[in-house]
């Protein structure tokens, strides 16, 4: 395969957004590509086989036009528009960015990065229901809570209610102190997480004393019809088929419902059945429910996150039994080395 040099100019402004720190960016392209790349003077400059220099110089190209357009490149930004370059989308990077859902308190847009958070985030938009189904990081919660407030700030929703099941993470905690609402407080506290990053706290309050917007566990939703209402229910591996029954049967005239869930993280005692995935088998079928799984490239987290997903689902996948029965259901697993 013939070599061959190309030489691309890049704005003086946005030659370190794009290279990165002491050129990582640069180097990482380098070493996935297989190419020498020199940056110098405004220009870079491409060495290597044809087919990889195509690739280095779309890469390139999209993460310009994300600086462009007020992006600071992350490693994840990179990430991404390396893996596309091995592919027909190449292009898509682009027309993610321009979705932008909200702005946080402090004015950073809200966006899917990757086609897959992109799809998500267009599903909820289109269907009454959805189930958005993925490992740790992908933005499950973190959307679906930017999509609820944009739609409450825009009047389509009367409130937004937002809950989970309060188990234990693996863990006894016994008797916690303080109130009702001190010992469930902690369960709740990425969605708190979330809704002050995005509303800010001052906001929060305000409308949550108002009784506009509702943090509370599962249980609290049993005898309940939610009408005109934006419903997040996260965490629901952990729920068991009949809290998935009764929350989906609350739904009333003018909600909209987002479930999410990590169907590897569950922590229901051994041997019970998840709710998340009957419902996910029962309701497969129905047009106006929309199921979404989101994987390990639509990590958005630390990359040494999108690693660490990977390397258990492989060896997840390597540990299945031989004969090829499914696993036993509610059975974790154990890892032997």
């Amino acid at each position: 395969m013939s070599v061959v040099e190309t030489i691309i100019d890049i704005p003086v402004e946005h030659e370190r957004n794009v290279c990165g720190q002491f050129d990582q960016y640069l180097k990482k392209i380098e070493r996935t590509l297989r190419v020498t790349i020199v940056a110098r003077d405004g220009a870079i400059k491409f060495i290597g086989p044809e087919e990889m220099i195509r690739r280095a110089k779309s890469v390139f190209n999209n993460l310009v036009e994300l600086s462009r357009r007020g992006n600071t490149i992350s490693e994840q930004n990179v990430d991404y528009a390396l893996s596309l370059s091995f592919t027909e989308s190449d292009g898509v990077i682009l027309e993610i960015d321009k979705d932008i859902i909200c702005r946080t308190i402090n004015g950073k847009p809200v966006k899917p990065k990757t086609l897959g958070q992109k799809q998500y985030v267009d599903a909820i938009r289109e269907k009454m229901i959805v189930f958005g189904v993925g490992p740790a990081g992908t933005g499950k919660t973190y959307l679906a809570m930017a999509m609820a407030i944009q739609a409450f700030k825009n009047n389509e929703v009367g409130r937004i209610i937002l809950t989970r099941p309060a188990i234990e993470a693996g863990e006894k905690l016994g008797f916690l102190p303080g109130d009702l609402q001190s010992k469930i407080d902690p369960y709740l506290r990425p969605l708190y997480d979330a809704l002050y990053q995005i509303m800010g706290a001052e906001s929060f309050l305000h409308n949550s004393e108002k009784g506009l917007i509702e943090v509370a566990p599962l249980a609290y939703m049993r005898g309940r019809t939610l009408d005109n209402a934006y419903i997040i229910l996260d965490e629901a591996q952990n729920t068991t088929p009949a809290q998935m029954k009764m929350f989906l049967t609350r739904i009333g005239f003018g909600s909209k419902v987002v479930v999410t869930g990590d169907k590897t993280q569950k922590d229901l005692p051994g041997g019970a059945a998840s709710g998340l995935d009957a419902a996910m088998k029962v309701l497969r079928k129905i047009e106006d429910i929309g199921f979404c799984s989101l994987t390990s490239e639509d990590v958005v987290r630390h990359p040494l996150v999108q690693k660490i997903v990977q390397a258990y689902d492989d060896y997840e996948r390597k540990a299945q039994p031989k004969s090829g029965r499914p696993e036993q259901k509610g059975r974790k697993h154990d890892y032997k080395y």
